[in-house]
């Protein structure tokens, strides 16, 4: 990549950017060339004075190769008619089909979070077994450096596996999947986000990350899996094996499926945290953009399932079977606080937004790095293999180098306790935290008694994971920031018990240094990912502890509140860098006088109501414009009056027409018998043919096709002098692809599009335009 700059008036700046055979985060991988033209608008007053590469990282993304979603049902004839020949009892059978359907959901992604969960237990425990064993018989007799080694290999080689499979197999697969899937409910189309090879790679790709020992949490991957499970199961077939079972066709098309992902993500919270109310807040506030009433109830359902079906199957693993009461997995025991505590769990809020805006400001500059040089899957594979080896060497390093002992009583909950050079009875503490799968982690520093953990052993791991975590988020490696935040945040947070018992006479009454490390852990997640509402009662749940909902909410907010005022969350970083058009709830605040004349696309390409099948073939196949909506008009009664509008009809729509040869002869033929219906519309989607593989003879391509019965004929339309705020009102509540703008006599002069909306943004300098321009 390099960048080329020039200055073309007194208050804009254009970069030119080129990007090279580039995988763009993982999420696009781009096998031509591209050039960009983005154009900074300022204020004339203000001086160009920062970098072109500082403005390019700061200021840019890349929005030309996304697609939207149609979230807007399409009102056609043949749609009217259908809904019109359904009787009441079909529209209760479709309600009953939609909570079978969440139901499946709930059901499927418990089992897979079960597996997950089994599966990093069983390996990990061999893997933690043979080392302990290494260890010991070293510890006697010397020679500890070949323990190093095969702790190191044995780390290499999953999170290699891991690698291999996201690099080469599935890119989109690479990380938590939870900034993808809030684009995709966000209406924006991400490729393979949704398909059942990113669910199969995602699910063994985290599970090779956990058990390599990186600093990761397998909750993020399973909210993505559950959300690729309702894509599919809400569908009734599978493209990727081509099996069809012919079941739920009604709900083939962009607007159902995105109701059924909500679920299937809040079904993931909830197997992942045991938090089935948290589920359901998590997608309202971090997932669904479009929501309704009716919708809560089946996602609530969703999320009861996946937890039931989640603690039923582990209660058999287990030997348990029966006992359901698996109260999630980071449980604490029943603590209380005093009112005097408030204001320190509001300074531990501060403190955790200042340590999650830096943790999110490094991994910003880290991934801004990966894209311009460690783009290569091979490259991808070596960088995550090196911080597994990293990772491992750290930990031997850190737990040698301790001389933290404690005593191994009776009832101690460590899983893997190692003694090392400790006396006899006594065991490492700094293994505790490291020689550990990161949940077994956090549940130790949650449970285990004061005086459990000295100072120093705290601090030293608080400050060398923070910057495991740090690196090893933006990986090519399936894993989620979840449980490395809530790591991070338990150990300092105990931290900082500690020393409060230490300072103040009383305080080793008050200050228990569980209570700590849940606020701690509360802390930096929040100040990591900047969720409020969900995160209070998702951890609210996982806990156990209804009465720290205040607290946790005040940290949350005051984390939220801090880490804002110097950058944003860590998946809005990541959507903005994954080239994503994202809106977000409102337009930017200072965008009232702008209009809709002056962020509308023009000119528009319209078709005539009965238009020739060549100039649609021509307009589908110009690789200049690309576009996937298309106004229809129609001319006056003379033939003199412009055009008006008349409909809206979509590139998916003509290209399904194109296929089944739907057209006539002569302009003024009438078809006799509907050749088509809405079924077949269904059957083609997702994947609509491209353009080029539909053959067109030429006399095919003076017949001609009348599109009356196929596009919409009530599209959503606003005046030209409509303001920003109220077009994207418009277009963000309403879930729009396309909104077409008119003057005051219906004729169209310009076509609204979430590329439009999203190059407006409030920057540091006032509203910002990106205008953008593909050669």
């Amino acid at each position: 990549m390099f960048v080329e700059t020039g200055v073309t008036g007194s208050n804009q700046l254009c970069v030119n950017v080129f990007w090279f055979d580039m995988n763009m985060l993982s999420l696009i991988q781009m096998q031509s060339r591209f050039c960009y033209q983005i154009c900074l608008h300022r204020e004339a007053s203000q001086k160009q004075t920062q970098s072109p590469f500082f403005l390019l990282i700061n200021c840019i993304y890349f929005i030309v190769l996304l697609q939207s979603l149609d979230y807007d049902n399409i009102e056609n004839q043949l749609f009217l008619e259908e809904e019109r020949r359904m009787s009441y009892m079909g529209f209760r059978c479709l309600e009953i089909s939609r909570w079978v359907v969440c139901g499946l959901i709930g059901f499927l992604t418990g089992l897979i979070a079960c597996f997950i969960d089994i599966a990093v237990e069983e390996i990990a425990g061999i893997k933690y077994r043979v080392v302990k064993e290494n260890i010991e018989k070293f510890t006697e007799v010397g020679g500890l450096s070949i323990s190093l080694i095969l702790w190191v290999v044995l780390n290499s080689v999953f999170v290699m596996v891991g690698a291999i499979i996201v690099a080469c197999i599935e890119p989109i697969a690479a990380g938590s999947g939870i900034p993808q899937i809030k684009c995709y409910l966000n209406g924006v189309k991400i490729p393979r986000v949704v398909r059942l090879k990113t669910l199969v790679v995602k699910v063994f790709g985290v599970i090779c990350s956990v058990v390599g020992g990186l600093a990761v949490g397998k909750e993020g991957p399973m909210i993505h899996s559950g959300a690729v499970v309702a894509a599919g199961v809400s569908q009734g077939r599978s493209t990727s094996l081509k099996k069809d079972l012919k079941m739920f066709e009604y709900f083939r098309r962009d607007t159902e499926k995105r109701d059924f992902v909500s679920a299937g993500a809040a079904a993931g919270v909830s197997a992942a945290f045991g938090a089935p109310v948290g589920g359901v807040l998590f997608s309202l506030e971090e997932g669904a953009s479009f929501w309704n009433q009716m919708l809560t109830w089946r996602i609530f359902f969703a999320s009861m399932i996946s937890t039931f079906t989640l603690n039923f199957f582990l209660s058999i693993y287990h030997k348990k079977p029966g006992e359901l009461s698996n109260p999630g997995s980071h449980q604490l025991w029943t603590v209380d606080y005093n009112l005097y505590e408030i204001p320190l769990f509001i300074i531990m809020g501060a403190i955790g937004g200042l340590l999650g805006a830096l943790f999110n400001k490094l991994n910003y500059w880290l991934t801004i790095f990966r894209i311009r040089y460690v783009h290569r899957p091979c490259l991808q594979v070596i960088e995550a293999v090196l911080v597994a080896a990293v990772t491992a060497t750290v930990s031997f390093t850190m737990i040698y180098f301790s001389n933290d002992c404690q005593p191994l009583g009776p009832d101690h909950t460590e899983e893997y306790p190692l003694q090392l050079f400790c006396a006899d009875g006594e065991y490492n503490s700094m293994a505790t935290t490291f020689f550990n799968t990161p949940e077994r982690s956090v549940r130790s520093l949650f449970h285990n008694q004061p005086g459990t953990y000295n100072p120093l052993t705290l601090g030293l791991f608080t400050l060398t994971y923070f910057f495991l975590a740090c690196w090893t988020y933006g990986l090519a490696v399936s894993a989620g920031v979840f449980i490395p935040s809530l790591l991070i945040g338990a150990a300092w947070g105990r931290l900082f018990g500690i020393l409060l018992a230490s300072i103040t006479s009383t305080g080793s009454i008050w200050a228990g240094p569980g209570k700590y490390a849940l606020i701690g852990a509360a802390a930096q997640l929040g100040g990591i990912v900047r969720m409020t509402l969900s995160l209070t009662v998702i951890m609210v749940e996982a806990t156990g502890n209804v009465t720290f909902g205040l607290p946790i909410m005040l940290v949350l907010m005051t984390a939220k509140i801090v880490g804002d005022y110097f950058v944003e969350g860590l998946y809005d970083i990541h959507i903005k860098l994954q080239s994503v058009p994202f809106l977000h709830w409102d337009a930017p605040a200072t965008s009232h006088w702008l209009t809709a004349r002056e962020v509308m696309s023009s000119p528009v390409t319209c078709l005539n109501r009965i238009e020739k099948v060549g100039t649609i073939v021509d307009v589908l196949s110009n690789t200049s414009t690309n576009h996937n909506g298309f106004a229809v008009v129609t001319q006056g009664a003379g033939g003199d009056e412009p055009a008006k509008l008349c409909g809206l009809i979509l590139r998916s729509q003509l290209i399904v027409l194109l296929k089944h040869k739907v057209f006539v002869e002569l302009a003024r033929s009438r078809l006799t018998l509907r050749k088509l219906q809405l079924k077949d519309f269904r059957d083609a989607y997702p994947r609509f043919p491209p353009i080029q593989s539909i053959h067109v003879s030429q006399d095919e391509r003076e017949c001609m096709m009348d599109l009356n019965e196929f596009m919409n004929a009530t599209p959503y339309t606003v005046p030209q002098d409509t303001s920003l705020p109220r077009v994207f009102k418009l277009f963000r509540a309403l879930g729009l692809r396309h909104l077409v703008v008119v003057d005051d006599e219906n004729r169209v002069v310009g076509l609204v599009t979430r590329k439009d909306l999203a190059r407006y943004h409030l920057g540091k300098h006032g509203l910002e335009e990106l205008q953008l321009a593909q050669t």
